[in-house]
């Protein structure tokens, strides 16, 4: 009675964590004796899947007062905090995010970051189709939470 049991429970518990899909968020947020106006952003060709990430960053960092300018190739030399990020996606019916990092560089040490990970690839959740913006909102707000 007691095996029978005990295997009923870690099918529940296997079962529920295919359909929940966690989501893994780690932040190390920008310390608030730093004084950030301006951010530059520096493009990452590899992430083309997700039309309009950059633009999201952007409006992220916006939201919490900061100004931002993309640039590709040799950083400005006016660009004191740099931001780099990856975003990789997944398939199951349509593309979704599924993984993505960003660091934040003060003259090329890193200062803060932040990660985004879909566990399992999100298993048979539904949460896992909701958009960029939805899933990266929070994580730039943790990232920027002193400003």
């Amino acid at each position: 009675m007691q095996e029978n049991f005990r295997r009923i429970m870690i099918s529940v518990v296997f079962g529920v964590g295919m359909f929940c899909g966690c989501t893994s968020i780690q932040v190390q947020p920008v310390d608030s004796s730093l004084k950030i106006n301006h951010v530059c952003i520096e493009e990452n060709p590899k992430v083309t899947m997700m039309g309009g990430f950059v633009d999201m960053l952007r409006e992220g960092f916006s939201r919490h007062g900061i100004s931002t300018e993309v640039y590709s190739g040799k950083t400005p030399e006016t660009c004191e905090y740099v931001l780099t990020y990856t975003a990789l996606h997944s398939w199951d019916v349509s593309i979704y995010l599924s993984d993505a990092e960003l660091i934040l560089k003060k003259d090329g040490k890193q200062i803060a970051s932040a990660k985004y990970h879909l566990t399992g690839k999100g298993g048979f959740s539904l949460m896992k189709w909701k958009s960029v913006k939805s899933k990266m909102d929070p994580v730039i707000d943790e990232l920027l939470k002193n400003y």
